[in-house]
């Protein structure tokens, strides 16, 4: 059974930094896909970030572009969302998803296309 699971959220200042942590078992851990996806309430929900395992390749939102950082650590079974210069805006809770043996490169996919989720990490920017 795959389990996928957030931490890292938290309250932070405006241009400050948090790292987000999903880890995934249950699953053959190098050859997927995981995208980092964020809804704030009354809005819909937003992938800032996804990763393919097989080259490292990588994909942001325009929103984040240089100032977020998504990697990998297969050995650990985790991907990482590095968020710096952290703006109000980006409150929001974060989750992050996985794609089995994707076909196409991440920045296709679709939130719909995702396998598995997790539960969700709040992140909050206060100004």
């Amino acid at each position: 059974e795959v389990e996928v699971v957030e931490s890292g959220g938290g309250l932070v200042q405006a241009g400050g930094s948090l790292r987000l942590s999903c880890e995934a078992s249950g699953l053959i851990f190098d050859d997927y896909a995981i995208g980092w996806f964020r809804q704030a309430p009354g809005k819909e929900r937003e992938q800032v970030s996804c990763i393919n395992s097989r080259d490292g390749s990588s994909h942001y939102a325009d929103s984040v572009k240089g100032r977020f950082t998504v990697s990998s650590d297969n050995a650990k079974n985790t991907v990482y969302l590095q968020m710096n210069s952290l703006k109000p805006e980006d409150t929001a809770v974060y989750s992050c998803a996985t794609k089995p043996y994707p076909y196409y490169h991440c920045s296709t996919y679709l939130s719909s296309d995702y396998d598995y989720w997790g539960q969700g990490t709040q992140v909050t920017v206060s100004a």
